[in-house]
């Protein structure tokens, strides 16, 4: 098992953010999809009021009627103005969160590069050191061998 060294803890600290930030993220589709499917719900129940105002209106409506039709159908549209608000407001949040998520992974990939580049010089090292101990061993064998008569 490796050495738990100050990298290891920076990776495992970055990687806990990394997925910090894509929780956040997908809490955050979450909801656009939410207030989307309200705002499809509203926009579809506007269509069916006003469907519903033009069959009155065809039939005979009284004025008092066709006034509470049009009075329901402006606060619909009020609420699809607000619900348009409020996607607008978590597609920014979406798009925060996104960079968000994107600038952790590129923090996550540095320490790793780093890691990666720390264990190979250290990797290096230890296969230079390994060739000097053998290179030593055969200059003292080869010593020996012309030291015997």
């Amino acid at each position: 098992m490796k050495n738990h060294t100050s990298f290891n803890t920076l990776i495992d600290l970055a990687q806990h953010d990394v997925d910090e930030a894509a929780r956040s993220l997908q809490a955050l589709n979450t909801s656009r999809q939410n207030a989307e499917e309200q705002l499809s719900t509203l926009l579809v129940y506007r269509q069916d009021y006003a469907d519903r105002l033009q069959q009155s209106v065809k039939a005979g409506l009284s004025a008092s009627n066709y006034r509470n039709f049009r009075q329901f159908i402006a606060t619909l549209d009020e609420a699809i103005s607000q619900q348009n608000k409020v996607m607008a407001r978590i597609d920014l949040q979406v798009e925060q969160s996104r960079s968000n998520w994107q600038a952790e992974k590129r923090r996550l990939g540095s320490f790793e590069t780093l890691q990666t580049r720390k264990e190979h010089q250290q990797l290096l090292r230890d296969n230079r050191n390994e060739q000097r101990a053998n290179d030593e061993i055969s200059a003292n064998l080869l010593r020996r061998a012309h030291a015997r008569p």
